[in-house]
């Protein structure tokens, strides 16, 4: 991976939970100014209630980031086991302080382009704000599809483009030269047409010039074409 992308979230650590959580005036101005307003904490919110509070599957979280979304959450699937995977060790630490008490929660450091997991080991792939900034998008959806069991279920929730001309105009011009977003981008049409590729029972949501969803890896083999 890109060590211009290591770089931006290594100086980035400080704020991100800031940015992502809106808890500081200028993160909430940010947020209207560029994203129309949309709020992080109920689309995650949205994306984790996918998870039945009895959940004792395994579950791989890649990437964790900070777990600013998810520590609640973790916190009550005691029945779980939980791999959380990131390729910024920095991120890791930070995840580790909110979740590394609990036994059945694991941590790696490593690329979601090349997994260190066997095929079909993980029952659900959760992935937050993740696949805007991955380099290799199309070794990160073929990764997230291998690990995973046939009739899991894979969650993510991601930046695409051309739902906002403010909003892509900052991504291209500040966030994909800082590093912190990777284009290209998928479009609407682009994504459903990617997970209809691989996936079934795609249900797909849009705020703003943010999509989440949650889709079923089928049971049997399907085209696995991207275009």
């Amino acid at each position: 991976m890109d060590d211009k992308i290591t770089t931006a979230y290594r100086k980035s650590k400080g704020i991100y939970d800031d940015v992502l959580t809106q808890s500081k005036w200028w993160s909430r101005l940010y947020i209207r100014l560029f994203w129309g307003g949309v709020d992080d904490t109920d689309i995650a919110n949205r994306l984790l209630a996918y998870l039945p509070v009895d959940y004792s599957g395994r579950l791989l979280d890649v990437p964790v980031g900070t777990a600013a979304f998810t520590w609640k959450k973790y916190g009550a699937l005691s029945s779980a086991s939980i791999t959380c995977l990131d390729y910024s060790g920095d991120m890791l630490e930070q995840a580790k302080g909110r979740l590394g008490h609990a036994a059945n929660i694991a941590f790696r450091q490593g690329d979601v382009g090349d997994m260190p997991f066997a095929d079909e080991t993980f029952d659900t792939v959760l992935s937050m704000n993740g696949f805007h900034a991955f380099p290799d998008k199309e070794k990160a959806f073929s990764e997230t599809y291998r690990v995973l069991k046939r009739g899991g279920s894979f969650l993510a929730c991601f930046y695409i483009c051309g739902q906002s001309k403010i909003t892509d105009f900052f991504v291209d011009s500040f966030l994909s030269k800082k590093g912190w977003f990777t284009p290209p981008f998928d479009t609407e049409e682009s994504l459903k047409n990617r997970l209809g590729n691989l996936y079934e029972n795609v249900d797909f949501h849009l705020d703003g010039s943010i999509v989440w969803f949650q889709c079923v890896k089928a049971n049997e083999k399907k085209h696995k074409s991207s275009n």
